[in-house]
């Protein structure tokens, strides 16, 4: 293989693509969880108890699985650039329109419908991603991706926070300023999208002729080894690894739905008497931790090859970190183990959708992936309520987070028989040595 024509086609990549897609699944991952800090004013102001502020942030999770098989299947049809361009339109012209709300049904309403336009993003840019990027460089790729959601509450906690002092302005409560103007960039950049983004590397002109035949061939030869690659989205259903592969991301989603959805909320009880911009700074400092994590954990698997360790072990620390900080008595190490806890269950994020697309190609890929996402998301529908029951029947979100930390220490377990079968699976099909380096 020609290691210098494989590193300057995929620096090009790196440059052309992944900026783009890192901001708009920041700006994907803001209007989904800024609700959590326009909690801090609305609740109030709509009158709704921690249990019915777990419905509004669940409900959008209802659709928001209903859909996402049926949008990854149109977006092998339609094409990507078309089908995330039209996503990202009516997600920023709904998350736009929750600053209209006035009750906590119009405002359960509107989630619902959030979660319908927003369907199918996230798995359709993995996707995207595994139709450009080599098995070799998919780890590090998909680090990169999800650096954009955690850089989103790095960004987007401090920024919601801010426009949360934007309250009275022109007679306006600060959080529909909030929701208001998060809405609009998603608007924007959806139109960015339909003439920005290429299908494929076959209609990528800013690559050279050489570099297009050889992602081209270097992706076809990939796919040859996936143990699951048809052109029926069925597929998807009948599969025991997907259903396997979806369990362990169910679990993994009880930290980062579960937690982030009312992190400044805990970290409020944690920081008393704080004002909320220092609680929604608070609240970002984890994920600094999540984008090195993610970054290193990722880089590290794509060059030694394996992939059980960097799945299990970081998800089963997680979790004793967790209780670890259930445990502690001063509320500062408590807040620096939830802190290091996050960077850990965010840091399988690149490793998981890499063993999951080098197991599943083609239509039956997309829905796969879909399949796999929409699975983890009913930890968004179903325990957000229950935390919020919690939280108003013992005043404390800990037996809360004792079900997270049992989550997270059984997909750590699971992770690791997961990421070991498919090194066996894959032995046969060794990576050439010079693709393992950037």
């Amino acid at each position: 293989m020609n290691n210098s024509l494989h590193l300057s086609t995929i620096k090009k990549m790196n440059l052309r693509i992944m900026p783009f897609i890192m901001v708009l699944y920041l700006i994907a991952y803001i209007d989904r969880a800024n609700i959590s800090v326009a909690a801090l004013q609305m609740n109030a102001d709509l009158a709704m108890t921690a249990e019915m502020y777990g419905i509004a942030a669940g409900i959008f999770y209802v659709t928001y699985i209903i859909f996402e098989v049926p949008s990854n299947v149109l977006l092998t049809r339609v094409g990507a650039r078309r089908w995330i361009a039209r996503i990202m339109v009516s997600w920023g012209i709904i998350a736009a329109g929750m600053s209209l709300v006035q009750t906590p049904t119009q405002l359960y309403v509107m989630r619902f419908l959030l979660g319908a336009a927003e369907a199918g993003f996230t798995p359709g840019i993995i996707f995207y991603l595994s139709c450009w990027y080599p098995r070799s460089d998919r780890a590090r790729a998909m680090s990169l991706f999800y650096i954009g959601a955690a850089l989103a509450s790095v960004i987007g906690l401090p920024l919601s926070g801010s426009l949360l002092n934007l309250h009275g302005m022109l007679g306006v409560e600060g959080w529909r300023w909030l929701f208001l103007l998060e809405g609009i960039p998603a608007f924007a950049l959806g139109i960015v999208t339909w003439f920005y983004l290429d299908d494929a590397p076959a209609s990528a002109r800013w690559l050279t002729a050489e570099q297009r035949s050889y992602l081209q061939q270097t992706l076809a030869r990939d796919e040859q080894h996936s143990a699951i690659r048809d052109h029926n989205w069925r597929v998807a259903l009948t599969s025991r690894r997907v259903w396997t592969l979806s369990l362990l991301w169910l679990l993994q989603a009880f930290g980062t739905i579960g937690i982030t959805l009312f992190l400044p909320m805990i970290v409020k009880a944690v920081a008393a008497e704080r004002s909320n911009l220092t609680v929604s700074l608070l609240s970002a400092v984890p994920f600094l931790f999540a984008c090195i994590f993610m970054y290193l954990n990722g880089r590290h698997s794509d060059r030694t090859g394996e992939r059980a360790r960097h799945l299990g072990l970081p998800l089963m620390a997680a979790g004793l970190l967790l209780l670890a900080a259930l445990a502690v008595p001063q509320q500062w190490m408590a807040y620096l183990l939830l802190v290091l806890m996050i960077g850990l269950n965010w840091a399988i994020t690149p490793v998981f959708w890499a063993v999951t697309t080098e197991t599943v190609s083609g239509v039956a890929g997309a829905a796969s992936v879909a399949l796999i996402n929409a699975v983890a998301n009913i930890a968004g529908l179903a325990f957000p309520p229950v935390m919020g029951r919690i939280k108003d029947a013992t005043n404390s979100y800990n037996d809360g987070l004792l079900i997270v930390a049992a989550a997270l220490i059984l997909g750590g377990v699971l992770g690791l028989a997961v990421g070991r079968k498919r090194a066996i699976e894959g032995a046969a099909v060794p990576q050439p040595k010079s693709e393992l380096h950037l």
